[in-house]
């Protein structure tokens, strides 16, 4: 085999259609081997003598994509000092491009022994490891195109590869949980009629499935547990050659942009599957473990923890700003993402110890010109001192506004002294936002997502029932802000069948109306459950998993769900890009009375009404005639007019319209407990409102009217 000196950038293997160039970053390493592997895992080793600036590379002319390989690292193993260098254990790639197999629970993975951790285990892991592979870089993209949605037009879908597929009748079943199910007709179309303009998916890094989980029947089934920054989840590919699955992300990408939907990766940077100081060695540990892992200042031999899943990635260490920067990149300009949402995202920003907006992560995204241009939205916080940071990133960020859901939650179960806050929320969190010079955007509104309760759940228990985690119901969230409407769980009770409906097209209603970008949990659009698991991480099953026989109920709820994007896509006044000018965050009366709030006698509300502890209904003004929309013709046109009802009281509330309209007249398009209801009203003309609902009234214009 001819070896060749090579290059030390890029990283990584790179096949050039001659051959592959191999180049990986160690600043401890004595020496470095790269092991080939052939289907029967008999190994070729090869080593690396040419190193720069850290960095040890060669070229192999001729070899081609399928080749698996792994690395062996020599140097120091001294945990005290922070290093753990282990031949014995081959070694996955940083940046490999696509990742063959799963780690087993075998003790090789260790570098020391289960009976005693004081002694050295020097198996040798290679039958027992995950495996880079080699992969072809080209791809036929055609004419692809990222369809480049404003953030103020865009409602995201947070949805699971697997848990969005596996179940749908129109997938061939072979398909089903895979990228290729996502490309599918069924799903894209699926997907267009909802109105969805972008799809988040959960993380398809490639990620570890806990051995403990598998010893109990269960799984890591949401994947944040990433050990390749590079490679696509291969379990979500359905062909059968190991790096197939690059090629089908990439036509999944290309399905999606032909359909005008966007696709942002759920990433996870903040830490790696390799766990704390008793966790298996499998990459950067036996790489270079104090270059890439945040360590215990005075005890190297222990992680610095602030993700509560053993280590934190050392951000102030060039390898790492590199890693990240490198595989943000590689996502966009060769997998064509349009996005990311970074979890734990405050765990980035700790350059040392607290969470500092000026850390040089964010310096190198706000310089980068590729990275700095796609969707950035963050999990403002982690479980580290100072971690809750809504509101406090940078500009070109988005954050999942908690203070939102918190919000919302409390005032549809009736919570006191609701209304202020709400109406800060509902108008895109200026109190948040844009004192840092931001825009309503900046808020990623939601009311429930991956981690916590469906909607269709959040009004049917108050408790979690989280026993199938085999955790004695500890693990998630205790604190939820639900109500189950006044049982828990399933019930043949009607009536409150019909309120927990009624709460939950609320719920629905909010969210797309309030100002900032909604994010819809998958299944939330037609009612889908967990039985009251609010943590169904571990859960890859019908638990988790989207249902496709609906009955009646949830095809009506869907329908309702439809309807509402399309109110929201149709009219700018939903969406702003800006602010209210004046107060009307706080329920003041906009400079330009872009927005007003009614009491429901159909009076301005007063201070002292916004401070009512048991105040709980409300009017919103929201006026069309003071936004314009560029049409397709380049001209300016204004929007409607629209009334805003909101009753969260236990009992119907009378609203008497104000003198708003230009016509005079109003007509209902959206009830929240009857959908065939398109009443029209003038103003001075009362509508109630029943307990616990929703009404949305239009203008009607002057022909309309007569």
């Amino acid at each position: 085999m001819e070896i060749w000196p090579g290059k030390p950038y890029p990283l990584g293997a790179n096949y050039d259609g001659s051959g592959t160039n191999f180049a990986l970053y160690s600043s401890v390493a004595t020496a470095v081997e790269l092991c080939l592997l052939d289907d029967d895992l008999n190994e070729t080793r090869i080593p690396l003598t040419e190193v720069d600036a850290s960095v040890w590379h060669a070229y192999l002319p001729g070899l081609r994509p399928g080749q698996r390989y792994g690395f062996r690292v020599y140097g120091p193993f001294d945990p005290a000092q922070g290093h753990r260098c282990d031949p014995s254990k081959l070694l996955l790639d940083p940046y490999a491009r696509a990742v063959c197999g799963q780690i087993d629970d075998d003790p090789s993975l260790f570098s020391y022994s289960f009976d005693n951790p004081e002694e050295r285990n020097q198996a040798d892991s290679k039958d027992h490891t995950m495996h880079a592979v080699v992969v072809n870089p080209y791809f036929d993209w055609g004419h692809d195109r990222p369809p480049g949605h404003e953030y103020h037009e865009s409602v995201i879908y947070e949805a699971h590869v697997k848990g969005l597929t596996q179940t749908n009748p129109d997938i061939p079943e072979e398909l089903r949980g895979t990228y290729a199910a996502i490309a599918h007709p069924a799903t894209i179309e699926y997907l267009k009629e909802l109105g969805i303009t972008a799809i988040e998916l959960m993380p398809c890094h490639q990620f570890v499935k806990d051995q403990h989980l598998i010893a109990q029947g269960l799984t890591n089934y949401w994947g944040y547990n990433t050990i390749g920054f590079f490679a696509p989840q291969n379990t979500y590919g359905s062909g059968k050659t190991p790096g197939s699955e690059v090629a089908e992300f990439k036509a999944m990408v290309k399905a999606l942009h032909d359909a005008d939907i966007e696709v942002i990766m759920d990433v996870v940077y903040n830490h790696t599957a390799e766990g704390n100081h008793l966790g298996p060695t499998i990459s950067f540990r036996g790489i270079d473990n104090a270059a890439y892992y945040r360590l215990v200042d005075q005890d190297r031999a222990h992680y610095f923890d602030t993700t509560g899943t053993g280590n934190s990635l050392l951000m102030r260490s060039p390898a790492v700003l590199q890693l990240i920067m490198d595989s943000l990149r590689y996502w966009v300009e060769e997998m064509h993402v349009d996005g990311f949402r970074f979890d734990l995202a405050s765990t980035l920003a700790r350059q040392f110890h607290e969470v500092d907006k000026l850390s040089a992560f964010f310096d190198l995204i706000h310089q980068d010109p590729i990275v700095s241009q796609v969707k950035l939205i963050a999990e403002p916080w982690d479980i580290g001192d100072g971690g809750y940071q809504v509101g406090g990133f940078p500009p070109l960020w988005t954050e999942w506004n908690g203070k939102y859901r918190d919000t919302v939650r409390d005032f549809w179960r009736g919570e006191f002294s609701t209304l202020p806050e709400f109406a800060s929320r509902f108008t895109g969190s200026a109190d948040l936002y844009e004192t840092s010079g931001r825009l309503p955007v900046a808020s990623i509104n939601f009311v429930t997502a991956h981690d916590g309760f469906t909607m269709h759940d959040l009004v049917s228990y108050n408790h979690k029932h989280n026993d199938a985690n085999g955790e004695g119901n500890a693990d998630g969230e205790s604190h939820n802000r639900s109500w189950n409407c006044g049982t828990e769980g399933p019930t043949e009770d009607q009536a409150i069948l019909a309120l927990r409906q009624q709460q939950h097209r609320n719920f629905l209603a909010t969210l797309m109306l309030s100002q900032g970008v909604p994010m819809l949990a998958h299944g939330d659009e037609y009612g889908r459950t967990q039985s009251g698991n609010n943590n169904v991480y571990c859960q890859d099953n019908e638990l988790s998993w989207m249902a496709w026989d609906r009955s009646e109920s949830e095809l009506s709820l869907l329908d309702f769900t439809k309807r509402l994007i399309h109110l929201r896509r149709s009219h700018p006044v939903f969406r702003r890009r800006r602010f209210f000018k004046g107060a009307a965050s706080r329920g003041g009366e906009s400079d330009w009375r872009e927005i007003e709030w009614f009491n429901p006698s159909g009076e301005h509300m007063r201070e002292d009404e916004w401070q009512q502890a048991y105040a709980r209904a409300l009017m919103i003004f929201l006026n069309g005639h003071a936004i314009t929309e560029v049409d397709a013709y380049g001209r300016a046109v204004e929007d409607d007019s629209f009334l805003l009802l909101f009753n969260a009281a236990s009992e119907p509330v009378d609203f008497t319209l104000p003198d708003r309209s230009v016509s005079d007249s109003w007509r209902v398009v959206l009830n929240t407990t009857d959908d065939s209801d398109d009443s029209a009203h003038v103003e001075g003309s009362t509508v109630t409102l029943p307990a616990h609902s929703t009404v949305v009234l239009v203008e009607v214009a002057n022909t309309e009217s007569e």
